[in-house]
């Protein structure tokens, strides 16, 4: 019987989550509470549409193509797409049966024995770090940062391809030294190939609105080029390649 995964969205042709042409899975429901969070509509587990793994692969594979020219492949995001391991687990076993490229954006707080059972069929990791400072990252979340921190041990261990994701909010995840002793953590590993540096944007502010959350971050500015630019020199001192959006 195929496992059933809630799911929020899809995108057929996604060029942001990973490298190539995606077929981009949102999946339903997140433990965490970012402050900047674009995609609150995704937190309840219990919304979304349900739809099984033979689903998803029949429409999956109308795009094998595209994905094989560019070298692209399957992301499944969220939400927090480990909050439905198993599902995933089962997912990315189909997508390799198919050859298919498959990446997880996770924010790593999941960690347990169905997480590392997603990892044995997962070809590439998009690991958000929010913030390396403990109490900074509990009031950014809501959650602890500990869990995030012993997945990135564990992704190191089995030499496995990460992106690291930091989105650059200021007055919030900008602090100079945080971003200095998360670049000094991150250069122990050799299995990352680039960190990702996202600046700031409120196209998600809408949905909080809908939703009747409350929204702290609406007098936040977008950072600056200057700062985006002093934030990823402070990476690159660290001899870490950085991108930024």
């Amino acid at each position: 019987m195929s496992v059933i995964g809630k799911i929020h969205s899809i995108e057929t042709c996604g060029t942001v989550d990973g490298p190539g042409i995606r077929f981009v899975i949102f999946m339903q429901g997140c433990p965490l509470r970012c402050k900047y969070c674009h995609n609150p509509d995704t937190w309840k587990l219990g919304d979304g549409e349900e739809k099984t793994v033979e689903e998803l692969i029949l429409e999956i594979k109308k795009y094998k193509s595209y994905m094989k020219f560019s070298g692209g492949g399957v992301t499944v995001t969220g939400g927090e797409p480990l909050l439905q391991g198993k599902f995933v687990t089962e997912l990315f076993k189909r997508c390799k049966e198919e050859g298919i490229h498959t990446a997880v954006d996770t924010s790593g707080y999941i960690f347990n024995d169905t997480t590392k059972e997603v990892l044995d069929y997962t070809d590439l990791v998009l690991l958000d770090i929010k913030c390396y400072d403990s109490d900074r990252y509990k009031y950014i979340t809501g959650v602890s940062l500990d869990p995030t921190i012993s997945f990135m041990n564990y992704l190191g261990e089995l030499n496995k391809p990460v992106w690291i994701r930091y989105v650059l909010v200021p007055g919030l995840s900008d602090n100079e030294e945080h971003i200095k002793n998360l670049s000094i953590f991150l250069s122990n590993f050799n299995n990352i190939e680039r960190i990702e540096l996202l600046p700031f944007h409120k196209m998600g502010e809408f949905k909080w609105e809908e939703l009747g959350y409350t929204y702290e971050l609406g007098d936040t500015k977008e950072p600056t080029k200057e700062e985006v630019i002093k934030a990823m020199s402070i990476i690159k001192e660290h001899n870490l390649g950085v991108v930024t959006s």
